[in-house]
């Protein structure tokens, strides 16, 4: 229910913009996130932006890092900015009804998307 695109291949410094479309709902009333992962690592935090509007995102991607959400059909965009290496993995889309206090965790949502490849060289 949830597409992702956007992710590639792009050289340090350079920037990705990854889309996350619902494909069957709007998800206008769920809180939805992004979280990336990396083979052998759990998957991580990147950013959230909550049902009542308020986002936040991982400390290490402040300032580089912004979420939005807009047209078409509730599609929510991460734009990544200023990338590095260590940005690289595969970046999933995620959405439910998530207690604030979950909300930088996996096990709070409970839609995801296949996931997109951000491969970012040095």
């Amino acid at each position: 229910q949830l597409v992702e695109s956007g992710g590639g291949l792009v050289e340090a410094g350079g920037s990705l913009r990854l889309s996350c479309a619902p494909s069957q709902r709007p998800f206008n009333r769920e809180d939805m996130a992004w979280f990336r992962q990396t083979p052998g690592k759990e998957r991580e935090f990147v950013a959230a932006r909550r049902r009542d509007g308020h986002l936040y995102y991982r400390d290490s991607l402040k300032g580089r890092f912004t979420l939005s959400r807009g047209s078409p059909k509730n599609t929510m965009f991460l734009q990544m900015d200023a990338l590095t290496p260590v940005a690289s993995g595969t970046y999933y889309c995620a959405a439910g009804t998530v207690i604030l206090r979950r909300t930088r965790a996996p096990s709070g949502y409970y839609y995801w998307g296949q996931g997109t490849q951000v491969t970012v060289s040095s």
